[in-house]
């Protein structure tokens, strides 16, 4: 099977992320410019000086959530082999995940929302000795974690799994 890429969909996913990530960094920046800026030029603050900043702040985050958005959804692919399940995913730090397939345990498919309105599902390959972060709701950071496939591919992902790990399961004696 080849690398796929995740349902287009998962573009909304990522835009919902990025903005509050690159939210939080403008706040966080405009508060150390705008510190900057009265400590070291004497100016005269304007209602228009004032609407033109907050304007393009708007503007800069709309495109650094657009990008981050595209840039994610283009370097996630997956791709099941017949021994193993792969993840790539980043954009500047890649991380490669290799799942073999006598480690899982459980496949959960989930559908969010925004998931439900998109038509894409969310797939959690449970493994054996992968803890998960506290706090975790709905197995998010499930080390098979595939944020968005089509829902009729995530039923055969899940149907394609759990033959997989039932075969294993019969060889070892279980």
């Amino acid at each position: 099977m080849a690398a796929k890429q995740l349902h287009p969909g998962a573009k909304w996913l990522f835009r919902i992320k990025g903005f509050f990530g690159w939210l939080l960094f403008l706040v966080f920046f405009s508060i150390w410019a705008g510190s900057f800026a009265i400590h070291w030029i004497s100016f005269e603050l304007s209602i228009s000086a004032i609407i033109f900043y907050f304007a393009t702040m708007i503007i800069i985050l709309i495109l650094l959530v657009e990008l981050y958005s595209r840039l994610s959804y283009h370097f996630w692919l997956y791709e099941f082999t017949d021994s193993q399940l792969r993840i790539e995913r980043g954009i500047i730090w890649k991380k490669y995940s290799n799942i073999p397939y006598e480690r899982i345990q459980n496949v959960d498919i989930t559908r969010g929302v925004i998931a439900r309105l998109n038509g894409f599902s969310t797939v959690n390959i449970q493994t054996a000795g992968y803890s998960m972060p506290s706090g975790n709701r709905g197995g998010a950071w499930s080390e098979g974690y595939i944020p968005a496939v089509p829902m009729a591919e995530a039923e055969h992902i899940r149907e394609f799994v759990i033959k997989k790990i039932s075969r294993k399961g019969r060889k070892q004696g279980l």
